[in-house]
């Protein structure tokens, strides 16, 4: 049997002007665009978690995919997402190298992945570990458009299964997690409001 566990959470988002970090308590941020950002953690395992995250975003699918595909980039605006680098594959595919730091209990945790990817384009990228500091270690991006009338969005899913090693206190990476799948959506969020805003209008 699973145990699932749902959380919502509305925040004030503002495209800044300025590069904003968003380690830390997002609430104190004076953001003028209402976001909610949605978790669920389901425990498959004794130590093995699925956390997702969804969050609407109010640009095109492509814009999103664009973000999301720029793999070298991500460490400019995802929080704590230290390294990321495409390594060559064996079999000509995408291979992805990242670093994850951050503190922990007053000291600094890093986490190491190597990543299998395989993009569907337009609607999912999905990914698995085959080298790293976990166990075990996938999931996926998922995007869904969405209209209100000429309004046009994308509903963004991020999903990962994480089964941690031994040494590494379920809990603690369960809460941590969860975390920063939130920051992350909306980090993304962010940069697509500013890479928007240097498109030129046609």
């Amino acid at each position: 049997m699973t145990k699932k566990q749902n959380t919502t959470e509305n925040l004030d988002f503002q495209s800044p002007t300025d590069d904003t970090n968003l380690e830390g308590d997002l609430s104190t941020h004076p953001l003028a665009l209402l976001v909610k950002v949605e978790i669920e953690i389901e425990k498959i395992g004794q130590r093995h978690r699925q956390i997702s995250a969804k969050v609407q975003i109010p640009h095109s699918v492509e814009q999103i995919w664009k973000v999301l595909t720029d793999y070298e980039a991500l460490p400019d605006f995802l929080p704590n997402l230290a390294k990321s680098r495409l390594i060559e594959h064996p079999n000509g595919g995408i291979r992805l190298e990242q670093v994850g730091s951050q503190r922990l209990l007053n000291f600094n945790f890093s986490a190491r992945v190597v990543l299998d990817l395989e993009e569907y384009f337009p609607k999912e990228i999905n990914f698995k570990m085959v080298e790293g500091d976990f166990k075990g270690f996938s999931g996926s991006w998922c995007l869904e458009p969405y209209s209100l009338g000429e309004y046009l969005g994308t509903n963004l899913c991020y999903t990962i299964q994480v089964w941690p090693k031994l040494s590494m206190p379920v809990g603690i990476i369960e809460n941590r997690l969860s975390k920063d799948l939130r920051l992350n959506l909306l980090a993304i969020h962010q940069r697509v409001e500013e890479l928007a805003r240097k498109e030129p209008n046609i």
